[in-house]
């Protein structure tokens, strides 16, 4: 049988255990894992792009477990009634190749996308930061708002999209949490004064949504919409000024705001600012521009923290996953006995 963690389960345990807790803990695996980074085999995602938007596959593995996720991202789907971004994952046993533990992982992926970025901040931006720009305010907001409280203390937050209804249904999720919530008038609005800016929009375009000038000396940012070819949402100026930091830099520089670089521009891979080999944040007059695609070592961090969770409880469904005949050479045989009534 093989653990599974379906949508009402995982809403359960989010209830139980409270989103900000979830994420400081992910944070710490994620955290974990970069340190692990050398023991993983590593591949950019598998993506198959349609005039609609995109499916991907995100695989990875260490010496003893392999993992993936199947995820979405349709930007005009909220429009027809759909979520942007679906998914689903599993771990496997590398040694013998059983899928061990299924879950969703729509919801997942939300929690561990901002989880990463507050991970990151924790390390990059300035340790006073107590105010953020959220230039986006779709389905990734409130997660980013609550991680970036948890791990850095982040209090106040400066919200724009250009979508009135998005603005309103942030605002509504977040004031009643304790956070100070300023609705700004346009992207530069909503930056000045910010000690961290969050960029998170869904629009599939080379589009410029923060400009160089709205950039000030000490600023951290988490630009986390650019996340495929053909999208990204920084002015380019922003990168030659900034100290750019990426998860995987092969599959940043098709898919993050690199894609507006030559060839040879300088990036550090987190691992190794986790790692103490190279240095993150070197002074408060810093910018630094964390330019996340989200990589598949944050999914088996996520994966991983959710089986260590929920193991042992009743979270967790068994589903008969594998087919398991008697002897292992007799798949025929098997197959063609009628299984007991349940």
């Amino acid at each position: 049988m093989t653990a599974f963690v379906g949508v009402r389960d995982m809403t359960r345990w989010i209830a139980h255990r409270g989103a900000p807790a979830i994420m400081s803990g992910l944070a710490e695996y994620i955290a974990d894992d970069f340190r692990r980074w050398q023991s993983f085999d590593k591949r950019e995602r598998v993506a198959s792009h349609t005039p609609f938007g995109v499916i991907e596959l995100m695989p990875i593995s260490d010496p003893d477990s392999y993992a993936f996720k199947y995820v979405n991202g349709h930007p005009f789907n909220p429009v027809r009634g759909f979520q942007t971004v679906t998914a689903f994952g599993m771990l496997a046993d590398v040694h013998n190749g059983y899928p061990v533990f299924v879950s969703e992982m729509t919801v997942l992926t939300a929690l561990r996308t901002a989880a990463t970025s507050a991970a990151v901040a924790r390390v990059l931006a300035r340790q006073d930061s107590r105010t953020m720009a959220l230039i986006g305010a779709g389905s990734q907001s409130e997660f980013q708002a609550i991680a970036f409280r948890e791990v850095l203390g982040i209090e106040t937050l400066r919200i724009w999209d250009t979508d009135p209804l998005a603005i309103e249904k942030c605002v509504r999720n977040l004031s009643p949490l304790g956070f100070r919530v300023e609705v700004a008038t346009s992207a530069a609005d909503a930056a000045r004064g910010a000690d961290i800016i969050t960029t998170c929009t869904a629009d599939k375009a080379n589009a410029i949504v923060l400009r160089d000038e709205d950039v000030v000396a000490g600023v951290h940012l988490n630009a986390i919409g650019g996340d495929c070819p053909g999208k990204t949402e920084l002015d380019p100026s922003i990168l030659d000024r900034a100290s750019v930091f990426v998860e995987f830099e092969p599959q940043t520089r098709i898919e993050g705001e690199l894609q507006s670089t030559p060839e040879g521009f300088p990036v550090t891979e987190m691992w190794e600012v986790f790692t103490g080999r190279r240095p993150g944040r070197t002074d408060a007059d810093q910018i630094t521009l964390f330019d996340s695609v989200g990589f598949a070592i944050e999914d088996f961090s996520a994966l991983r923290f959710l089986r260590d969770e929920v193991t042992g409880t009743d979270l967790v469904t068994d589903i008969d996953l594998v087919a398991e005949p008697e002897n292992p050479k007799d798949l025929f045989g098997f197959s063609m006995t009628p299984a007991p009534a349940a």
